[in-house]
C-alpha cells in the first residue's frame, strides 16, 4: 500500500449551484486532514478550490498552495495557507504542483479543471509520473465525461488499460484507499527499448 503525504486536488474556482458538490469540498479538506494529508492546489481563496483548503486548514491540515505571479495580482489567492508559492506562468504552476503530490484528486470544475485532470493523466499514460489520480464523482458529476471516455476505447482511441489508470469513486474514503492501492503502471513498449 503506497503512503500518501500530499494529495493535489484539481476543482472548480467557481462554487457552482450543486450542494451536494460543495458540501463534497468542505469533507474532502476534513478527510485530508484527519489522515494526515497535506493539501496541494491551485492557491485560490474561492470557488470549490477555496472551500477544501479552508475546510483542511480548520481541521488543522497543512496547505499548499501553488499560483501563477499573473493571478497573484487578480487578488484571488488565499493568504492564510501553511506555505504559498508563486510560480513564472501556468506551466511551472503544473509542474511545481506534480513534484509536490503524491496523488491527484479531481472534484467538479470546469474548462481549467478538465485541462489539468487530462495533462495529468497524459503524463501518467507517459510514464513521466507513476502516481494515482482519482475522480471524485460528486452527485453523478463525471458520469458523461466516463461514458465518453468509454466511446473513446470503443472507437480505437484510448486502450482499456489507460482508461482504468483513471480511478473513479463518488465516496472520498473509498477513492482515498483505492489511490493507496494503485499499482505502478508498466510503461508502453513504445516508451522503451522493447519490441513486440
Amino acid at each position: 500500500m503506497r503512503k500518501l503525504d500530499s494529495i493535489c486536488v484539481f476543482c472548480g474556482s467557481s462554487e457552482g449551484n450543486d450542494i451536494q458538490i460543495i458540501e463534497a469540498a468542505t469533507q474532502l479538506g476534513k478527510a485530508l486532514a484527519n489522515n494526515n494529508i497535506d493539501l496541494v492546489y491551485g492557491a485560490a481563496k474561492i470557488g470549490i478550490m477555496g472551500l477544501v483548503a479552508k475546510s483542511t486548514l480548520a481541521h488543522k491540515g497543512k496547505v499548499i498552495g501553488v499560483i501563477p505571479e499573473f493571478l497573484k495580482l487578480k487578488e484571488v489567492v488565499h493568504l492564510g495557507l501553511t506555505e504559498l508559492i508563486t510560480t513564472e506562468n501556468m506551466h511551472d504552476r503544473k509542474l511545481l504542483m506534480q513534484k509536490k503530490s503524491d496523488g491527484f484528486i479531481t472534484m467538479p470544475g470546469g474548462i481549467g479543471t478538465m485541462e489539468e485532470l487530462f495533462e495529468i493523466l497524459t503524463w501518467l499514460q507517459l510514464g513521466l509520473h507513476s502516481k494515482p489520480i482519482g475522480l471524485l464523482n460528486v452527485n453523478h458529476f463525471y458520469d458523461d465525461l466516463i461514458l465518453m471516455l468509454e466511446k473513446m476505447v470503443k472507437k480505437g482511441f484510448l486502450s482499456m488499460d489507460n482508461l482504468e489508470l483513471l480511478i473513479v469513486d463518488d465516496q472520498i474514503d473509498n477513492l482515498l484507499e483505492k489511490m493507496k492501492n494503485f499499482k505502478d503502471p508498466q510503461k508502453p513498449k513504445w516508451l522503451t527499448n522493447e519490441r513486440a
